[in-house]
């Protein structure tokens, strides 16, 4: 009895489990930085393009890494899409998610017919 009330479980329940608090936390920041960087991709871009424009004297290097920049904030899109859809290939997988199709169709009314 003593140890119930020191530790508040009875001796076959033992210890609680910990459901990580800063999990979902971590999820949205990177939903979150999808975003910048997107921007930040492009910045850089233009920064590679704006740096080889001034070295070389050739205008159209700006637009090389404006593309440059386009192509990697197109890439972190493509990253993010192919681990979301990871995701939900793990949750369609889950017997939680599945859907059962018995063979009724919804909209008929059978409870006329069944004899409770």
């Amino acid at each position: 009895m003593a140890d119930k009330k020191l530790t508040g479980l009875t001796p076959e329940e033992g210890p609680e489990e910990k459901k990580p608090r800063l999990k979902p936390i971590v999820e949205g920041a990177e939903t979150l930085s999808l975003g910048i960087s997107m921007v930040v991709a492009v910045l850089i871009g233009v920064g590679i393009g704006l740096l080889l424009k001034k070295w070389t004297g050739i205008g159209w290097l700006l637009w090389v890494g404006v593309f440059i920049g386009l192509a990697a904030a197109f890439l972190n899109v493509f990253k993010a899409y192919s681990k979301q859809y990871k995701e939900f290939e793990k949750l369609a997988k889950d017997p939680r998610y599945q859907f059962n199709d018995t063979g009724k169709n919804d909209d008929e009314d059978d409870d006329a017919q069944k004899h409770y």
